[in-house]
């Protein structure tokens, strides 16, 4: 069963989202290499890109330098496009950020897109530390483009062998920034309209495509989405699969606190608030779970709604052998190449697995 070529193209791209998310019991050096496995397993299941996450200061992941980590998944892979969404640019210079990728991109040419957003940091005190404050988001982007075309005032070293594409994590006023720019975007949440009311979502992007100006990057808009998508045998067991995610979210927006993913078993067992069960629900809502039948059916009405040119999966779940096994279907949804071996990897086998840099 494969998504209709009315829905895709052969230009459409299928990615994963990987936040380097911490189970319970386990250590965030084998978070870090489970991100790195899951990007080989990826890399062989026909996905075009891997994306993975900044975040500081969360108890519940690991991901908080994208290039460091993109550098360690691109000593492990060969072909798979590597990304970031996405690096938050307020929490950065504009030239440290182009030096980073353009670093990257010596050690994987032609390999590398860097995907840019300004979330603020976690808690005051990650945004202390930080030395956030505010800034000027376009002309940021602006300045950072400028060092990645050579037309800044300070010429980046190493020069980046190729291009590196940038793309923006927009929102409402993001959308309009990016189609200023001629920049793509990869927008989720609320915009997408995933279990709730489409049409805000669908007038905002609309809007990013009526205001598109083409650059030399992008010569016309292209929207990129991003939600969780789990697939398992059941549409039981792929409820199960975004329950310890769901959980911790509940646990992030009443308490502060965003821990490392639980089991199923104790997710479902965890005594919740009426106000913890909202949220549990309403993230379970966002996202598109089920068979492979299920799955395919709300995949291809979320892409003819938005015309959306790829697909980002950012999927999590405490068993690591289920995540393996949701990727392989969600592969097999778009028609990807199948491996010959089995690929379903345990949380102790990714976790642990070597890292070699072959350069």
């Amino acid at each position: 069963m494969t998504l209709s070529p009315d829905v895709i193209n052969a230009e459409f791209q299928l990615s994963l989202l990987d936040r380097s998310r911490i189970r319970a019991g386990e250590t965030e050096t084998e978070a870090l290499r489970g991100t790195v496995a899951r990007a080989t397993q990826a890399e062989q299941l026909g996905y075009d890109r891997i994306w993975v996450a900044e975040h500081h200061g969360v108890p519940g992941i690991a991901g908080a330098a994208p290039a460091v980590l993109l550098t360690a998944v691109a000593g492990a892979t060969t072909g798979i496009r590597l990304g970031s969404a996405g690096v938050m640019l307020p929490h950065h210079q504009p030239l440290v950020v182009a030096e980073q990728f353009a670093t990257l991109s010596a050690f994987a040419p032609g390999r590398v897109d860097l995907g840019l957003g300004r979330s603020p940091g976690f808690t005051a005190p990650v945004r202390r530390a930080l030395r956030q404050s505010d800034s000027d988001f376009a002309a940021d982007l602006t300045e950072l483009r400028a060092y990645f075309s050579g037309t800044a005032e300070v010429t980046v070293h190493p020069q980046p062998d190729g291009p590196v594409p940038l793309y923006v994590l927009a929102t409402g006023s993001g959308l309009q920034i990016a189609a200023g720019l001629g920049l793509p975007v990869i927008v989720g949440g609320p915009l997408l309209g995933v279990g709730g009311d489409p049409a805000p979502g669908l007038e905002a992007l609309a809007g990013y495509r009526r205001g598109f100006r083409p650059s030399p990057q992008q010569p016309e808009p292209r929207v990129a989405i991003s939600l969780d998508v789990l697939i398992a045998d059941t549409a039981d067991e792929a409820a199960d699969l975004i329950l310890p995610e769901a959980w911790a979210m509940a646990r992030s927006r009443t308490t502060g606190e965003f821990p490392p993913l639980e089991p199923v078993a104790t997710a479902r067992s965890a005594a919740r608030t009426p106000r913890e069960q909202q949220h549990l629900e309403q993230t379970a809502a966002a996202a598109i779970t089920g068979t492979p039948a299920q799955v395919e059916r709300r995949l291809a009405e979320l892409l003819d709604r938005t015309g959306a040119a790829e697909l980002v999966a950012a999927g999590s779940t405490f068993d690591r052998a289920a995540l393996a096994a949701s990727d392989a279907s969600l592969a097999a949804l778009f028609g990807r190449s199948q491996p010959e071996t089995d690929l379903a990897v345990s949380s102790t086998d990714s976790s642990r697995s070597s890292i070699r840099v072959d350069w």
